[in-house]
C-alpha cells in the first residue's frame, strides 16, 4: 500500500462500477438529539438476520431498562432488551414495516427509565468472552445489514484473518449518522478498534473514510496519532466518493485489493469489516455493560418539517418520531426505511424503530421518485454501473421466466441489491425487484 502521509494510506483499488449520487446530507451539521422517552415501544422479537427471538416475558411483568425480555438458542440470531422501563402491556404478532409478521413485546412506559439492576461491565479477555459478550449485548450491524455482530467476530481458528476494516464510508444520500457518530464519539470508535485489535490479533487495521468527509479525517487522525498503537497497525484510508463504496466487498476491494469471490465472504480472503457506529457500541459496552437499546437515526426528506438526527428507544413508534421532528410539512408521498439506493419503502407510520434501521426519509410530491417504465433500449449502462459485473437485462429476463438455472449460471445471488442499475438506467426499469424476485426463484426451486 502507497503512504501519502504517515498512518494515512490511499486506496488500493477503485471498485468497477457504481454511480455518483447527489448526496443531500442536509443533516451533516447537527448534532444528535436525544429524543423524550417515548409512552410505548414495541420490540420485535425479528431484528436482525437470522432466527427469531422468543419472548421471555409475560403480559403484567415490570422491566427495566436493558433486562433481556426474548432470546434464542440459536448462533446466528440475538437478543432484545427493553428499550425503556415500565410494566408489558402485550405479547403477541406485530406487523414489521417491511409487512413481515412477527411476535414482540409492548411495553408501557413509567416514565423513569430505570436502568435494570443487572446491568455489569463485561470481563473480556479472549476471543471467546468477547464474542459472548456482543453476543449478549444485542448488537447487529448498526449500518443497516442487521448481521448479528457476534458471528462476524466468531473467527475459526483455521482463518488467516490479518485485516479489520472500520466502515467509515455512509454512502448513500441523506443519511449521517455514522458520519455523526465520527464527530461526537470518535474515541469511542478509536477504544473499540484496540479492542478488536487486540483480542482478535489483527495484523493492521483500516479506518476507510470517503474523500467527501475530510472532518471526520481530521478528527479521526488526530486521535489516532495520539493513540497508544505501539505497532503503527492503525491507519487511515480516503476512498472515492462513489456509491457503493461503502458496500462490503467494495470496501475490501478498495482497502486491500482483494476481491471476494461469489458465494464467499470477506473473511474467507482474510478480512473483517465492521461499522464505526457498531465499533464504538462495543467499546462503549464492554465499559458499562449496557446492552444495545437505542440507536441514532436521520429524518430527512422534503415532507419533514424540522429534519434532525436523533437518538431514539428501539421500538419507538415512527409516527412518534416523525411528530419529535415537528410532524409533516407537506403531505408525503414516499416514506423509506433507511436511504433512497437500498431502502424500504413502507406504506405507514404505524411500526417501530428496529435496531437495523438507520433513516426514516419522508418525501412529498416536490421529488420525482419513480422514473416512467419503457421498454429496455439495450444501452448497456445497467452493466457498465454493476459493482459485481453482473448483466441485470439477463436477470430480468430469466426472472419473468423462473429459468432457475440460468438465473444460477449467471450468478444472481452474488447481486447486493446496491440499485446503481436502476438509478442509471433511462426506461426506468425496476431491475433490483426483477433481481429479488429472482432470488426467490431461487429459494423456490433449492425447497428454503
Amino acid at each position: 500500500m502507497s503512504k501519502k502521509t504517515p498512518g494515512v494510506l490511499t486506496a488500493v483499488r477503485k471498485g468497477r462500477g457504481g454511480v455518483k449520487v447527489t448526496h443531500h446530507k442536509n443533516t451533516a451539521e447537527m448534532a444528535i438529539e436525544r429524543m423524550p422517552v417515548p409512552q410505548k415501544v414495541v420490540l420485535p422479537m425479528q431484528q436482525h438476520i437470522g432466527v427469531p427471538c422468543t419472548p421471555i416475558v409475560k403480559v403484567g411483568d415490570t422491566v427495566a431498562v436493558g433486562q433481556k425480555i426474548g432470546d434464542s438458542d440459536k448462533f446466528i440470531s440475538a437478543p432484545i432488551h427493553a428499550s425503556i422501563s415500565g410494566t408489558v402491556t402485550a405479547v403477541g404478532d406485530v406487523k414489521l414495516a417491511n409487512g413481515i409478521i412477527t411476535k414482540g413485546v409492548t411495553i408501557e412506559s413509567d416514565g423513569e427509565m430505570r436502568l435494570y439492576e443487572g446491568i455489569k461491565p463485561p470481563v473480556v479477555t479472549n476471543k471467546a468472552e468477547l464474542c459472548a459478550a456482543v453476543r449478549e449485548s444485542g448488537l447487529v450491524g448498526l449500518g443497516g445489514a442487521g448481521f448479528p455482530a457476534h458471528v462476524k467476530l466468531n473467527i475459526p481458528d483455521d482463518k488467516d484473518i490479518d485485516t479489520l476494516i472500520i466502515n467509515a464510508a455512509e454512502c448513500e444520500p441523506y443519511i449521517t449518522v455514522d458520519y455523526r457518530e465520527c464527530i461526537e464519539n470518535a474515541e469511542n470508535i478509536l477504544k473499540g478498534v484496540e479492542i478488536l485489535k487486540d483480542i482478535l490479533g489483527f495484523k493492521q487495521v483500516i479506518i476507510a473514510i470517503e474523500d467527501n468527509k475530510p472532518k471526520v479525517f481530521e478528527i479521526m487522525k488526530e486521535i489516532a496519532d495520539r493513540d497508544n498503537d505501539k505497532d503503527d497497525a492503525i491507519k487511515l484510508m480516503t476512498l472515492r466518493s462513489r456509491y457503493p463504496q461503502g458496500a462490503e466487498k467494495m470496501m475490501v476491494l478498495s482497502a486491500t485489493g482483494r476481491k471476494v469471490p461469489p458465494g464467499k465472504l470477506p473473511s474467507d480472503i482474510g478480512c473483517v469489516v465492521m461499522n464505526v457506529t457498531s465499533t464504538a457500541f462495543i467499546a462503549r459496552y464492554i465499559e458499562t455493560g449496557k446492552p444495545l437499546v437505542s440507536r441514532s437515526i436521520t429524518v430527512d426528506g422534503g415532507a419533514i418539517a424540522e429534519p434532525k438526527n436523533i437518538r431514539v428507544p428501539i421500538g419507538t413508534n415512527i409516527q412518534d418520531i416523525i411528530d419529535f421532528c415537528g410532524g409533516f410539512k407537506s403531505e408525503p408521498r414516499k416514506l423509506i426505511f433507511g436511504g433512497p439506493m437500498m431502502g424500504l419503502a413502507i406504506c405507514g407510520t404505524d411500526a417501530p424503530i428496529c435496531k437495523q434501521n438507520n433513516a426514516i426519509l419522508a418525501f412529498d410530491e416536490s421529488k420525482d421518485l419513480v422514473k416512467k417504465e419503457r421498454a429496455c433500449i439495450r444501452c448497456g449502462r445497467c452493466v457498465d454501473v454493476c459493482p459485481m459485473s453482473l448483466t441485470p437485462t439477463l436477470i430480468e429476463r430469466y426472472s419473468r421466466t423462473k429459468d432457475a438455472e440460468k438465473l444460477k449460471a449467471i450468478n444472481v445471488t452474488t447481486c447486493m441489491e446496491c440499485g446503481s442499475c436502476a438509478f442509471a438506467c433511462p426506461s426506468g426499469r425496476p431491475l433490483v425487484q426483477y433481481i429479488r424476485l429472482a432470488k426467490q426463484v431461487l429459494r423456490e426451486e433449492s425447497g428454503k
